[in-house]
């Protein structure tokens, strides 16, 4: 009684269905760029958002600078900081907005980028299928003959 050589078998079958390495190269590189590309929309957010802040504390320290300065009366110090506190309320409101229009355009790009991924991972798929479909079928060819 003979034993059955499995791994000759699995060779046998692996030889007769290549494996095409440049679709999976091909679908590493896609997958790259689109990591390259989302890390460059999240630095340009993290860069705007920072911007934004460092913003929002140098008005608010100049504002601070206004409210600390000495007064005449007592009531004027009353308005100096009804004041701050109305300029502090309008900046929040605006650099919330800001806040808001950074978030947006990640949003933005994020779903095209991701829609173009989609894309071209389908491109690449649909690729390497037919190439290995052709491949198979040529190996199915070649074993029909040498029968």
């Amino acid at each position: 009684m003979t034993t059955t050589d499995y791994s000759k078998m699995m060779q046998d079958m692996m030889a007769a269905f290549p494996m095409d390495a440049s679709a999976m190269q091909d679908a590493f590189k896609t997958q790259a760029a689109l990591g390259e590309k989302m890390s460059k929309v999240f630095l340009e957010a993290a860069d705007k958002s920072n911007e934004i802040s460092a913003k929002w504390t140098k008005d608010t320290l100049s504002k601070m600078g206004e409210m600390t300065k000495v007064k005449d009366e007592p009531t004027d110090y009353t308005k100096a900081m009804t004041d701050y506190a109305s300029a502090q309320a309008e900046m929040a409101a605006e650099m919330m907005a800001a806040y808001a229009e950074v978030a947006k355009k990640v949003q933005m790009e994020t779903v095209e980028l991701m829609l173009a991924a989609g894309k071209d991972f389908s491109e690449d798929a649909s690729a390497a299928v037919k190439k290995a479909t052709t491949e198979v079928t040529t190996a199915a060819k070649k074993a029909a003959a040498a029968k």
